[in-house]
Formats: C-alpha cells, structure tokens, sequence
C-alpha cells in the first residue's frame, strides 16, 4: 500500500479542457507545476471512461516526478484505476465514506460544501480537505448562484477541523482575502488555465498565498 501523499493545499488547480484556450491539458498542468500549485484536481466532464483514463495516466506520468498530488473529480472508478492520489467529491457523487472504503486510508478524499449545513455533515467525516464553494459567484460553477463569501469562508473554516480550500472567481487581487478569512489555500480554474501564460500565473497566485499566510502566521 502506498503511504499517503503530504497534502499542500496552498494552491490547487481544478482543470477545465474548454477554458484551456486550445491547449492541451497535459500542457496547462506541466506548466502550473512548474509556477508552484500544490494540487491538480482533474476534472472531465465530457469524456468517455476510457478517454479519461489515458488522459488521467497521461497527466499523472507527467507530474509524478514533482511529487503534486493528482486527485480525479467524482470519478472514484477513474482515480481507482490509475492509482491516483485521490478523488475530489462533491454532494451528488459517491459518499466519502463509501470512497474511503474503495480506495483505502491512503487515498486523499475530499468534499466540496456549499452551505453551512453540509459543512456540519463534513465535520465529522473522514476527509482530507474540503472545498468552500464558491467564494465567489463563477461561470464555470453557474448552478451556484448564491456566494458564500469571505463571512462563509470564515464561519466554515473555522467549524470544520479539515483545511478548507476557497474556490469561486478566485484570482490573484483576491486570493489573499480568502486566506487571511481562514482558508488554508485556494483553487483556481479559469485563473489559470486561461491565462497567456499558465507557470506565471500559478507563481503570482503562490506568492500572494504564501504572503497572506505568513501575515497569518
């Protein structure tokens, strides 16, 4: 059994092909390594089982040597299959506790919430981390129009003991706001994926994390 992967949660990529400008994801996650984020969640909604697995291997055999963490959004079968890191859930896909069971104590599992009751239910899960979302009202989340806010992130980071992840509209003149609240990092999609140039937009997004956690500390 593979012993559990350190977890950072300081910066946290959540991929998204349509917003990739055209360029491959395998490219945008290499280069968001390579600027400092900390985890890679990949996230395909549009593939076929088999499609998603080469993508997944892909991407995985590119980033091991790095040491980030890959985690499989929903897909506890995909993440199973190449012996991901982890999976990222959310509260229609399968519980946590039943993930846990499949994947075993070394995975990385963790949950978005998107209201204070779901954050209660967390608490007491088995969990790695949880994601407050979203912070912000976002595109890439539009069945979630009610925003949590930096109030939501520190009410809820400070009800659950799992580190919490920030994410929604999050970007560099932003970022500080949702760890100063309480966060123990942020993850970005559009922020990232989108940008001109992926590496040096991972690095600013860092930079201004790790400033506004040395100002917390």
């Amino acid at each position: 059994m593979m012993a559990k992967k350190k977890l950072d949660p300081s910066l946290y990529l959540v991929t998204d092909r349509e917003l990739s400008m055209g360029r491959s994801l395998a490219w945008v996650v290499e280069k968001a390594v390579k600027g400092g984020t900390t985890i890679i969640q990949l996230r395909e909604k549009g593939l076929d089982t088999r499609t998603f697995i080469d993508e997944a291997l892909h991407i995985k055999n590119l980033i091991e040597p790095s040491g980030v963490p890959l985690l499989i959004n929903d897909r506890v079968d995909v993440a199973q299959a190449i012996e991901a890191d982890g999976v990222h859930l959310g509260q229609h896909d399968m519980h946590p506790a039943m993930a846990r069971k499949i994947l075993g104590p070394q995975a990385v599992i963790g949950l978005s919430v998107e209201t204070y009751q779901q954050a209660e239910e967390a608490r007491d899960m088995d969990l790695d981390y949880i994601a407050i979302s979203p912070v912000y009202t976002t595109p890439t989340k539009d069945e979630l129009t009610e925003e949590l806010g930096l109030e939501g992130v520190r009410k809820i980071s400070h009800l659950c003991p799992q580190p919490a992840i920030g994410i929604g509209s999050i970007k560099a003149h932003n970022a500080g706001d949702v760890i100063k609240a309480g966060a123990s990092g942020v993850a970005v999609v559009s922020g990232i994926c989108s940008a001109d140039d992926p590496e040096a937009a991972a690095r600013e997004l860092k930079k201004v994390v790790d400033q506004a956690k040395n100002l917390e500390g």
